[in-house]
């Protein structure tokens, strides 16, 4: 959890940019939740603290070279009275790599509802993702796997990978719990930016579990295109989170995957959607 929190913790070069960096991994390329997150980072420093994110719209546009920094120069589009707009392009070798923006607002009162939680088993009696990926790819690989992820992941549903070999396991929803693997500072926009890192952990997985796919495997190609998030009330990433998620469609060659965060009492606090590219070929 401290290198992720390090990760954000963004050096602010000049007003209004800042330069943020990637783990010291032997990665192709830059996990898109964590340019999102500190994309999220640079934008929210240039708000006031009692002007909370409400949503955010992103473009993966080129992948993103962990070997080097990322610069991020946030354009200040408006400060009006009750809504502050900022714009946030992620740029590598002189080209950009990821673009943002995002909505901040007053808090305001008004009209309430939200979807219902669905039904899911408490997080305390799931096993945790070591213990679930272990068999599939050997104790040692599960272990870096697991190691890369700062957060606690427990699947209520199928794996990709476990979908893969029983068909009868495909299913087009996903149901995970997760949560920060230790306590957090009472920084609300730290709470939303580590959220914005974990929602592009499993989302576009639900498109493949539709179809008994897995990413490993030869024949599936994938990326992240675009990603949209909506914040609906606060709450802490350091407390279990039920990310439901499923697929509405798939077809030329791109999913598109949506979420719902509820809080364990049952509070939808987020919103997510996502566009995949996914290429399924002999690729071996």
């Amino acid at each position: 959890m401290k290198e992720l929190l390090d990760l954000l913790d963004l050096e602010q070069i000049e007003n209004d940019i800042f330069r943020g960096r990637s783990p010291e991994e032997r990665q192709q390329r830059v996990f898109g939740g964590q340019v999102a997150g500190q994309a999220l980072v640079a934008a929210g420093r240039t708000v006031p603290v009692n002007r909370p994110v409400h949503s955010l719209h992103a473009y993966f546009i080129r992948p993103g070279d962990p070997s080097v920094p990322i610069v991020y120069t946030v354009d200040r589009v408006r400060d009006g009275r009750s809504f502050t707009t900022r714009r946030v392009l992620a740029v590598q070798h002189g080209k950009a790599i990821f673009s943002l923006s995002a909505s901040f607002q007053v808090v305001e009162d008004g009209p309430s509802h939200q979807a219902a939680m669905p039904d899911a088993p408490d997080p305390e009696t799931l096993p945790p993702a070591l213990e679930r990926l272990t068999p599939i790819f050997g104790e040692r690989a599960a272990a870096e796997f697991v190691s890369r992820r700062p957060f606690d992941v427990r699947h209520a549903t199928p794996l990709t990978w476990e979908a893969a070999k029983d068909p009868a396991l495909v299913t087009p929803e996903s149901k995970v719990w997760l949560r920060v693997d230790g306590e957090l500072p009472d920084d609300p926009l730290l709470h939303v930016c580590l959220m914005t890192y974990a929602s592009d952990m499993t989302l576009l997985d639900t498109v493949l579990l539709n179809h008994g796919l897995a990413w490993g495997d030869n024949r599936v190609m994938g990326a992240s295109l675009d990603h949209a998030m909506w914040f609906h009330r606060p709450f802490r990433a350091d407390e279990w989170l039920l990310y439901y998620q499923d697929t509405p469609f798939a077809g030329g060659a791109r999913g598109l995957a949506r979420g719902q965060v509820f809080t364990r009492s049952g509070e939808l606090v987020v919103s997510v959607m996502q566009e995949g590219l996914i290429r399924v070929g002999d690729r071996s």
